[in-house]
């Protein structure tokens, strides 16, 4: 098969597992902000934005005002007490082979661009055009993001079905669905069937599959 023109990335999840750096940073911002344990973080929520989240967490101890106060506090924290994610496999070699082949790509994330931004720099990743919550009026599921990334990346609409978008969550492949995209699902945390019902074309357990899929499959 031909190459698609383009490749989009999710970041938690995807490129990288970032569980325990997200984790620290809500349940020690909790614990200041209300001297309180966190409860154990739902599925359901995963890929969602953070203020939803924050949202999620204050309504269980019915302090729903506080909301945007944990969700800057969170914010901080994961900076100031920055926990370095791991790099998942085959990040690097699909972005090597994305930039030998001169195919555009980038990182369009409901993560915070600080913590992308740390992330892309500390752990070497071959990420240019990166954009995180912030950057959006309303983010995933919505398709904002991604048709933001796309367009900053020189793609038209006419290009979008032709653009593959690497998701593991089913709020993110909502969003790619939503662009006209071809939503791609990498296997970290939700099944097979679970990712094709949601609207993944393909599957794969990591970007490391992908890529050799990539290299074996198109020309």
């Amino acid at each position: 098969m031909k190459l698609p023109k383009g490749f989009l990335f999710d970041f938690d999840g995807v490129v990288v597992n970032s569980f325990k750096s997200h984790g620290n940073a809500w349940s020690s911002a909790f614990r200041e902000l209300f001297n309180k344990e966190i409860t154990p973080f739902p599925k359901h929520l995963s890929g969602k934005s953070p203020m939803i989240i924050a949202e999620y967490y204050c309504s269980i101890i019915g302090e729903e005002k506080k909301a945007e106060a944990l969700f800057l506090l969170k914010d901080i924290h994961l900076d100031k007490h920055y926990t370095k994610p791991d790099v998942l496999p085959g990040v690097h070699e699909i972005t090597t082979f994305l930039t030998d082949k001169n195919i555009s790509y980038g990182i369009a994330s409901n993560a915070t661009k600080q913590f992308l931004r740390n992330s892309v720099e500390k752990l070497h990743l071959n990420f240019t055009t990166v954009f995180g919550v912030e950057d959006y009026v309303k983010p995933k599921p919505a398709p904002e993001a991604y048709i933001t990334l796309a367009n900053a990346l020189g793609f038209h609409k006419k290009d979008f079905k032709d653009l593959w978008v690497f998701e593991d969550s089913l709020t993110g492949t909502e969003a790619a669905k939503l662009a006209g995209m071809v939503p791609v699902g990498i296997l970290t945390q939700y099944s097979e069937e679970e990712l094709k019902n949601a609207g993944s074309q393909l599957v794969f357990p990591s970007l490391l599959e992908a890529y050799h899929y990539l290299q074996n499959n198109t020309y």
